[in-house]
């Protein structure tokens, strides 16, 4: 940190490490205070070098990413659960190629503590279209739990976003109806509003202490 503040060139080894100590101390202190954490990863930025310096950044010209930064993401969460200190944390990554691994990863860090307290986070950004959210949520139901999922999250930036919470819902009962039309999923009415009320709703409610 005074290395940078003296103007001097810093290693790749010197800036992961400080980011690394900046996210274990805001992960304890989300966990303290109660505090859900969210992590983004695998976006590809301002590819297009003459765009970007005629509009700037948040101009379409991004991109899907191919990060392999899941081993680093479980020994992040590993040394906060480590110390007892480990928040309720969304992981989300805009290459779909990693939903696999997401999956998985969730499983090693649940406690008691809360339902799906390790989330995969929804498909978004790219991705936010029926196939991405079938695919995001097919791997939940797979290889997670999806009754405890929390569902579509909203950019507080775009009022018009809120729509998709309406396309999220709708794709989320028809993947759940066929399911259930193949003989999939028991056709249990009760079971079934639990579930896609939980999704819709509840499970974030109960997630974020509304």
């Amino acid at each position: 940190y005074q290395k940078a503040l003296r103007g001097e060139k810093l290693t790749t080894e010197e800036i992961e490490g400080y980011q690394t100590v900046i996210l274990l101390t805001l992960g304890k202190a989300y966990h303290r205070l109660g505090i859900a954490m969210q992590l983004h990863y695998s976006c590809l930025r301002n590819n297009n070098e003459r765009i970007f310096k005629r509009m700037g950044p948040d101009t379409g010209v991004d991109a899907i990413a191919q990060n392999t930064c899941g081993g680093n993401i479980a020994q992040f969460l590993s040394a906060l659960d480590l110390a007892g200190q480990c928040p309720r944390t969304i992981l989300y990554s805009l290459n779909p190629a990693d939903n696999a691994q997401l999956g998985t990863l969730i499983g090693c860090f649940q406690d008691s503590s809360i339902p799906g307290k390790i989330q995969h986070g929804s498909a978004w950004w790219f991705n936010d279209t029926k196939s991405g959210m079938e695919e995001q949520m097919k791997s939940l139901a797979n290889l997670g739990l999806l009754g405890n999922f929390i569902g579509m999250l909203t950019d507080s930036r775009s009022f018009l976003s809120y729509a998709r919470h309406d396309y999220f819902r709708r794709i989320l009962c028809n993947l759940i109806g066929n399911w259930v039309e193949n003989g999939e999923y028991p056709n249990i009415d009760s079971s079934l509003k639990k579930i896609v009320e939980g999704i819709s709703c509840n499970n974030a409610k109960r997630y974020f202490n509304i």
